[in-house]
């Protein structure tokens, strides 16, 4: 039987490359992902076992503290004690806080104020220069490589940095440097000073990190031992590879996250393959029966049969999972190509890792799969009868839906569907949104079971317009798709695996983007917002005050925040200027009210205030009464609101946070922005933001992820698109006696390969329909559970799409074939038994 079941692949290697297919894909996809996550972990950890090697002992604030970056608990006390350690050779203290770079334009550079940090000198210097020299008096200063690229400055050029008071600051730029693994650096980007001018600048009260160096002879471990006794409690001192391990674990748990991602679309193609790998079993059992009843009949025992099946499923997984991880290395590889190319901050220089864990699991899991889905076909296999042997034809297998199959669908129909009315009635929230999760499971379980039914009547409605259209082989393709409806649900299963995710992403972003938006209409009906980079910055109450002035603009709305004690608790407290056309709807209460001596309160406040309409609150040493309960996404005042008229009596020093515009109708775009900027000239760390800008870098980002994540599913699809395409070439061997018979009976060869490509689009439609239902509902569903007066939006133009595509798709999935039936020989075929 192993001769047998070998000569007996060999002897149709195309068929076995075809069913190996599915699998190689899915095993490639899961050994890419680790193959890509441990490169990037090795790059890291070799990157900090060099700094590490730069420095022998590092001491950090102790315990949680050592996160408190805006308040940094080492001194310049603490620098001189670690000096005075015996086999101290040199100790430098580490400065990071902020330091706004100003453009060109005057402006401060981005979104988010840049960095400001120190430079070390000396052997503890852990900044990579990449061009120029580290600064080395008060006036010099380096910038990192992004932001100087972004920002247009140049080696040699003079920079404008604000301090912490916001006073203007020259350096001469000396140097650039890159940021490295610090993700936090690149993404504000980072201007570098002397150690002393770093502390001016960014207004430190002192150092979040001391590095210190060996004298020789010195072991770290010895050095920490000592430098931890000098400075006693209060302190975490580290050798300095502990700390590169630390940094090295905690960048493990960043991709490990990425890695869970990934590993979730490849989970989604392994149950694709498997699909396709049971379907294609089942067909070739059903092929094969003449084989095995003559097997039968020659002595071979069930046991025999069903360990030939099962050895061939192990074959094909072996192959599929060698050449898979092939693949996966490819794919690792061609990722951090892409990821080098678009200037990722991923350490590079060392090779691609393909660790032996990867190829275990790229092993056990394309077998595990394999094995798994041939073993309700090769337990079929067992039961053909030796009797069949002696039959012309080999019965074609006909399908009867059972009761315990309705019964047993109909509950997880009935289950899923409870499930998601629980989800979607609860608050929105990750336990609403999980709910439904699990709920789309237990009901696409349903219908799984229940497919083999919505096959028949499915099929006579899309097939309705071919097979009028089409004549004789359209009436002919339909009949076919409707024959085996066991295999054709199980075959278009796969398609609307795929279809369904891609089709729920699309239903989520794009709801996601229309209540959004919605919400930017509500909250801020505005067309431009005067903000800062950093939290705690205000603006002059006289930029409001000029902009109201202008003829130009229709409504001009301050808003002022402070934080204030109330009930023991750091509350905001804030105001905005009343004005007819910029209004807040409540969510309980009414703003008509809001007056003198009252407050609105945002939702989550009240709620953790313990505060309701009609109760009475203190603020700054007086009462307020609560008229209203605002959205806490609807407010521009995140905490408690009062009157311009209270609020400037009890916090008269209070500056404005925001200045909120709308331009009257008639007003040119760039006419409005010139008067808008202006008015902030004088201002360097005040930002003006457009609202169509920011609506435009939130769709960009939404249609970024969407890309993503409909790229990464689109693997799926793929596979199951082979599994049309190995279903239909085996369909066409199956039936090939019957071919040759239309064809004797006058069929033309267009119109042979015309029949196929009806069927392969007919069953590429089903597989789409029943995808784009479920996506839809359960989009729906997903979408109720993440924000309240969420607005449902379906992309329909897109969700047609997906349709269509997947219509063409399986056409062209049946061009080989159908090229393949057409060009068999008449005689030939009816000929064979």
């Amino acid at each position: 039987m192993f001769r047998t079941t070998l000569a007996g692949l060999l002897a149709h290697k195309l068929r076995l490359l075809l069913t190996s297919l599915a699998i190689t894909l899915g095993v490639g996809f899961i050994a890419g992902t680790f193959v890509l996550t441990d490169t990037i972990d090795a790059a890291f950890a070799q990157k900090f076992t060099a700094d590490a090697a730069k420095i022998s002992v590092a001491v950090l604030p102790d315990g949680d503290k050592a996160d408190r970056r805006q308040d940094p608990i080492l001194t310049a006390g603490d620098l001189a004690k670690v000096r005075g350690v015996r086999g101290v050779a040199d100790a430098q203290g580490i400065v990071q806080g902020t330091a706004p770079l100003l453009g060109k334009n005057g402006k401060v550079a981005g979104s988010r104020a840049t960095a400001g940090i120190s430079v070390p000198e000396g052997a503890l210097n852990r900044t990579v220069i990449v061009e120029g020299a580290s600064p080395a008096a008060a006036t010099e200063a380096v910038l990192d490589k992004d932001t100087a690229k972004t920002r247009e400055f140049a080696v040699g050029d003079t920079i404008t940095v604000l301090d912490a008071k916001q006073v203007k600051h020259q350096f001469t730029l000396v140097g650039l440097f890159d940021v490295g693994v610090n993700q936090e650096l690149s993404l504000t980007g980072a201007v570098g000073f002397t150690a002393d001018t770093a502390l001016r600048m960014t207004g430190a009260k002192g150092f979040r990190e001391i590095d210190v160096r060996g004298g020789d002879g010195v072991s770290p471990e010895d050095l920490r031992a000592s430098v931890a006794a000098a400075l006693g409690s209060g302190y975490t001192v580290k050798t300095g590879t502990q700390l590169a391990d630390d940094l090295a674990a905690a960048n493990n748990m960043n991709t490990a996250f990425i890695r869970m991602g990934l590993l979730l679309f490849g989970v989604i193609a392994m149950l694709v393959a498997a699909l396709v790998i049971y379907n294609t079993f089942n067909i070739l059992v059903a092929q094969r029966a003449r084989e095995m009843a003559l097997l039968r009949c020659i002595g071979a025992t069930k046991k025999q049969v069903f360990g030939s099946i099962l050895l061939e499923s192990v074959v094909v997984g072996v192959l599929s999972s060698v050449l898979g991880l092939l693949i996966g290395l490819g794919l690792g590889a061609g990722a951090l190509a892409v990821l080098g190319a678009v200037d990722a901050p991923i350490p590079t220089g060392v090779g691609v890792s393909l660790s032996t864990r990867t190829i275990v699991v790229g092993l056990v899991v394309g077998i595990i799969v394999t094995v798994a889905a041939a073993l309700l076909p090769a337990r079929a296999a067992t039961r053909v009868a030796p009797i069949a042997a002696l039959r012309a034809q080999v019965e074609e297998s006909t399908f009867r839906a059972g009761m315990l199959r309705i019964v047993f669908g109909a509950l997880f129909l009935l289950a899923g569907t409870g499930i998601t009315a629980l989800g979607v009635s609860k608050d929105p929230g990750q336990d609403a949104l999980l709910a439904v999760m699990a709920s789309g499971c237990v009901f696409f379980l349903g219908v799984l079971i229940l497919a083999p039914l919505i096959v028949k009547p499915l099929s006579a409605f899309i097939g309705w317009l071919p097979a009028r259209l089409f004549g004789v082989p359209g009436k002919l393709a339909v009949d076919n798709s409707r024959r085996n409806p066991k295999r054709a649900a199980t075959t278009t299963v796969a398609l609307t695996i795929g279809v369904t995710l891609m089709t729920l992403i699309s239903v989520v972003t794009t709801t996601t983007r229309a209540t959004v938006s919605e919400q930017l209409d509500a909250q801020f009906p505005v067309d431009y917002m005067i903000g800062t980079q950093q939290h705690d910055a205000t603006i002059p109450r006289t930029v409001a005050a000029d902009l109201r002035s202008k003829p130009e603009f229709g409504s001009v709305v301050a808003v002022r925040e402070t934080k204030t004690r109330i009930k023991g608790q750091s509350v905001n407290v804030g105001t905005f200027t009343v004005d007819p056309e910029f209004t807040v709807t409540p969510v309980k209460g009414s703003m008509k009210d809001f007056g003198p001596g009252t407050a609105a309160v945002t939702s989550w406040t009240a709620k953790e205030l313990g505060v309701a309409v009609g109760d009475t609150l203190e603020a700054a040493g007086k009462g307020y009464r609560v008229v209203a309960l605002l959205s806490d996404q609807a407010t521009p005042v995140y905490g408690v609101s009062l009157t311009e008229q209270d609020f400037d009596a009890v916090f008269p020093e209070a500056m404005d946070r925001a200045v909120l515009i709308k331009v009257k109708d008639g007003v040119a775009a760039d006419t409005s922005r010139r008067i808008v900027e202006a008015a902030t000239e004088p201002y360097p760390a005040v930002l003006v933001e457009s609202v169509t800008e920011t609506r435009g870098a939130f769709d960009e980002a939404l249609d970024m992820i969407t890309m993503i994540i409909t790229g990464l599913l689109g693997l799926a699809v793929l596979i199951s698109l082979l599994g049309i395409a190995n279903t239909l070439s085996l369909s066409v061997h199956e039936r090939t006696r019957e071919s040759a018979l239309l064809r004797a009976l006058g069929l033309t060869r267009p119109q042979l390969r015309r029949m196929l490509s009806i069927e392969a689009f007919v069953l590429g439609l089903i597989g789409a329909l029943v995808g784009v239902a479920l996506g839809v509902a359960f989009g729906w569903a997903a979408t109720q559970t993440m924000v309240n007066d969420v607005i449902f939006r379906a992309p329909v133009l897109q969700i047609l799409g997906f349709v269509a595509l997947s219509g063409v798709a399986g056409v062209v999935a049946a061009l080989l074939p159908a090229r393949r039936a057409a060009k068999a020989s008449i005689v030939g075929s009816l000929a064979s038994s």
